[in-house]
């Protein structure tokens, strides 16, 4: 075979690969937006409803509110591969949709204009720094784990605070949060990236899609709720 034939043999299949791959990741992008929606949609329902909020804050209810989509994100973890891709899909909407019950409370703590220029500042905050994990030639492993690293502390910080009650610590938390958040959203998107494979089955892409849009997802929102404490406008 001559040397152009397999430069344009070799060309067709980049161009084929990077399609499949802008179509996947734009998939992903699409679940955790729609992810969002249903979290936002359910959440300024029940922060509009007195009977809701007194069923679920005004009870032990809230724990369960509380605790539901912590459990659920560690059984879609472990449990991804044994399960059908419809099942882990329903599962995604669940948890976005309980998501939505424990963040209720953001309404009434915060003025809905300072909620909605912190989302907007997420958003775009999100969208450049998973830009430039999808588009980086440097390799971030070496800053994933030193920020898996830095989140372990954080969670203890915070849950030591719980206790202390300090706004200056909660403060400081804040900050570092969204550099540990901003940090994760670039590389969780270029692990997003190296896990495509062209030629997985439709089964196999669609549970790492929804895995992905998990993992995207959450960086979004906790850097949203890392923002707010220190630029929301408390009511």
């Amino acid at each position: 075979m001559s040397n152009e034939y397999m430069r344009t043999v070799s060309r067709s299949r980049a161009e084929n690969l990077d399609q499949g791959l802008r179509s996947y990741m734009l998939g992903i992008y699409n679940y955790m937006a729609l992810g969002l929606g249903l979290t936002g949609l359910v959440a300024t329902l029940v922060a509009s409803s007195p009977a809701l909020l007194q069923a679920i804050y005004g009870s032990p209810l809230h724990y369960v509110v509380m605790l539901a989509p912590v459990a659920l994100v560690f059984f879609l973890s472990f449990r991804l591969h044994k399960l059908q891709a419809s099942t882990a899909q329903t599962l995604f909407w669940t948890y976005a949709g309980l998501m939505g019950l424990s963040l209720s409370w953001i309404f009434l703590a915060y003025t809905g204009a300072s909620v909605a220029k912190v989302f907007f500042i997420t958003a775009g905050t999100f969208g450049a720094m998973s830009l430039y994990g999808y588009t980086t030639q440097r390799d971030l492993t070496g800053m994933g784990s030193f920020l898996f690293m830095g989140l372990i502390g954080l969670v203890l910080a915070s849950l030591v605070n719980i206790f202390v009650k300090s706004s200056a610590f909660e403060f400081v938390l804040s900050v570092i949060g969204v550099l540990i958040f901003t940090g994760l959203t670039a590389y969780d998107t270029q692990v997003i990236k190296s896990e495509y494979i062209e030629g997985d089955d439709r089964e196999i892409m669609m549970k790492k899609s929804i895995m992905g849009a998990l993992r995207l997802y959450l960086d979004f929102i906790n850097l949203f709720l890392h923002l707010l404490r220190f630029l929301g406008d408390r009511r």
